[in-house]
């Protein structure tokens, strides 16, 4: 099992940052990749950005240039700085953690932090 807590949401107005935070705990295997994913109001969950703990990245087009994700793996932290925030970035940002294990995938979610972003 891993357990993953979430921080740094919070209110911010239109052109400005945040820094998220993910925290994980538990049985984590040394290859995996850590992601942000985000759910606005009456829409499904998205994959924002992906990180492997080789430090290769993705993100959804909505957020190139302007989100970065990082982590440190001595520390089991994952990163989604988030600069030149829109309206529309608003949304519940979860973490989210997955590897596979001989060829099956464990998955696991974090409780989700609320980012607000006012025009």
């Amino acid at each position: 099992q891993v357990q993953l807590v979430e921080s740094g949401g919070g209110l911010v107005q239109a052109g400005g940052s945040l820094r998220l935070s993910c925290a994980a705990s538990g049985s984590i295997s040394s290859i995996n990749v850590m992601d942000w994913y985000r759910q606005a109001p009456g829409k499904e969950r998205e994959l924002v950005g992906a990180i492997t703990s080789g430090g290769i990245t993705n993100y959804a087009d909505s957020v190139k240039g302007r989100f970065t994700t990082s982590r440190d793996n001595a520390k089991n932290m994952v990163y989604l700085e988030m600069n030149s925030l829109k309206p529309e970035d608003t949304a519940v940002y979860y973490c989210h953690y997955y590897t596979y294990l001989s060829g099956s995938r464990y998955s696991y979610w974090g409780q989700g932090t609320q980012v607000t972003v006012s025009s």
